[in-house]
């Protein structure tokens, strides 16, 4: 059988020291990682997560096949986690974008609500100025939206992204009105 590249961390305790080393191994190695621990706090979920592991074995089940399976279904872009843990990391996300994300217009996908209504008018096929209308905005906060976006996303243009309407390669609509 053959196994792909994982990170594998193991630790009675997840501590801020284990976290630290977690943290320094996802920030030098692109592979995913299998934490193997005894007692993993809900408070350190979401770190363990930021650290890159997609994959969490209790000890007392942490048997060799189970530790290859795991690192076989990381390394092909998997997870595995119990049940518990699943349904907290859940709980835990959606706080997170009930709680700080929503407050400031954000949602998970990073996109602003006015962001997201300007994209879905963009694909169906709408010029700014019908878009300008349609969401009573400005021609130029519609097009100011667009380089928004443009620049955040690291894109050269717009038309790099932009789509156009029924998956046409072109239209004879112009982009900017």
């Amino acid at each position: 059988m053959l196994l792909g590249t994982a990170d594998v961390f193991a630790a009675d305790r997840v501590t801020p020291e284990v976290l630290a080393s977690m943290s320094k191994a996802a920030s030098e190695s692109a592979a995913p990682a299998v934490l193997v621990a005894r007692q993993l706090e809900r408070t350190v979920l979401l770190r363990v997560v930021e650290c890159r592991v997609v994959a969490v074995l209790h000890r007392s089940a942490a048997t060799s096949e189970r530790l290859v399976d795991a690192i076989r279904v990381a390394s092909q872009g998997g997870g595995v986690l119990p049940t518990n843990l699943l349904g907290e990391l859940l709980r835990q996300v959606e706080n997170l974008n009930h709680e700080v994300l929503e407050p400031r217009g954000l949602n998970s996908a990073g996109f602003t609500s006015r962001e997201i209504d300007v994209l879905r008018l963009l694909s169906e096929g709408w010029d700014t100025e019908e878009i300008g209308k349609k969401l009573c905005y400005s021609d130029r906060t519609v097009k100011n939206v667009i380089y928004v976006m443009t620049n955040r996303l690291n894109l050269r243009t717009a038309r790099s992204w932009w789509p156009t309407p029924c998956g046409s390669a072109s239209s004879d609509r112009p982009l900017i009105s």
